[in-house]
């Protein structure tokens, strides 16, 4: 497994990294198991054998898989692989409503984590909103000082979803240690985009990779004229081998995370950035993935990394369902596929038109999505 080094310190980090969000789940969960709908034996095998190839990087969050994540992630790392790995997961800054919640809140995930420390810390999913109604209002750098001094974490960093002109202020505002930012070829120039990529790497700042196949709408069900522009590429690869060659190309990524939910994911991904590096792109094969951003660009409606920070909605409306409905009836021209599927979630109570616009959704989305306006357009579109 190829390693880098972790920005302005002095040790190295595979660069694929094992995100612990969307672990593989069973549809009939033991209503007494402590990890939730999540298939227990094959995500710690699936960890495991990544660790034994090599990674040794392992991301989770408070919330993640409905806060049972840190929980498999801690059976996951028992019997020596704790060891052998950077154990990163984050602080849920939204729950955060005093300097002592920090404590508490780290306390409670070292247990479910069943750890003394953190490798890598992150207060999660910064913007505007939560960088000054939380993170400065409640004094969250003497938090994450003092943990570090108590040995509870290791290194300080951030995840992020906003501007680029908010993600500078951020990183020049306390000494980090690395921060995670959202980036694949779509967007290059959204959010932090590259450009805050290179700020903070020049800073010294590690920098980690999230959604690097956009939630996984860069290699399912792919249309036939970007399949055709991948087919024609001189080096034969599958859609996610040039999304992943594509974030390695440049030497400022440190860590890519991806979601892996199979033991198909797992080996493939390991076999593609082992051997991905930085610079080998010729200036052929990045045009042709700008070709293919091309076309995305112009079918994609919502732009959903189904991440799920919207719900549960009040209403029961199924926000991320009806997005990706709608997105893969225009993006393939499958309309009477997804008016059948839209159908269901009309019978079962979930459809657009229950929304009542409380704008709770809105306020939660990383992406800044117009969920609102968003949901009344799937509607007219999904239930003529």
């Amino acid at each position: 497994m190829q390693r880098r080094k972790f920005g302005k310190l002095d040790f190295e980090v595979s660069l694929l990294g094992f995100g612990c969000m969307r672990l593989p789940t069973v549809s009939n969960p033991d209503p007494n198991s402590d990890v939730g709908n999540i298939d227990e034996a094959k995500a710690v095998a699936m960890i495991r054998y990544a660790i034994d190839q090599g990674v040794n990087y392992v991301d989770t969050a408070y919330n993640y898989h409905d806060g049972k994540s840190e929980v498999l992630v801690g059976k996951a790392l028992k019997d020596g692989y704790r060891d052998k790995v950077n154990l990163a997961t984050k602080l849920p800054v939204w729950a955060v409503n005093s300097e002592e919640d920090c404590d508490r809140l780290l306390n409670e995930q070292l247990k479910k984590l069943q750890t003394d420390h953190v490798d890598m810390y992150l207060l999660h999913a910064l913007g505007r909103g939560s960088w000054n109604n939380k993170v400065l209002k409640y004094n969250m750098f003497k938090f994450l000082d003092k943990a570090k001094a108590d040995g509870r974490i290791k290194y300080a960093g951030f995840s992020f979803h906003d501007d680029l002109d908010v993600f500078k202020e951020i990183v020049d505002a306390y000494d980090w240690d690395f921060c995670q930012i959202q980036l694949n070829y779509m967007d290059d120039e959204y959010q932090a985009g590259v450009e805050g990529l290179r700020y903070a790497s020049d800073k010294g700042l590690a920098v980690v990779i999230m959604e690097p196949l956009r939630g996984g709408r860069l290699v399912k069900n792919i249309p036939d004229d970007v399949q055709a522009i991948w087919d024609q590429a001189p080096v034969k690869r599958t859609p996610a081998e040039w999304a992943f060659r594509w974030l390695a190309n440049y030497p400022e990524v440190t860590v890519i995370l991806s979601g892996m939910s199979t033991f198909d994911d797992v080996e493939a991904n390991i076999a593609t950035l082992s051997a991905a590096t930085p610079n080998s792109l010729s200036e052929e094969e990045l045009a042709i993935v700008r070709r293919v951003k091309d076309i995305y660009n112009q079918r994609i409606k919502v732009h959903c990394t189904d991440c799920r920070y919207c719900m549960p909605c009040p209403q029961g409306v199924a926000i991320p369902h009806i997005f990706s409905i709608y997105n893969h009836a225009n993006v393939y021209n499958l309309y009477g596929e997804g008016k059948q599927h839209y159908s269901h979630l009309i019978r079962d109570n979930k459809s657009a038109d229950l929304c009542v616009e409380c704008g709770n959704c809105e306020s939660k989305c990383p992406q800044n999505l117009s969920i609102i306006a968003y949901l009344k357009e799937a509607h007219a579109a999904l239930s003529e």
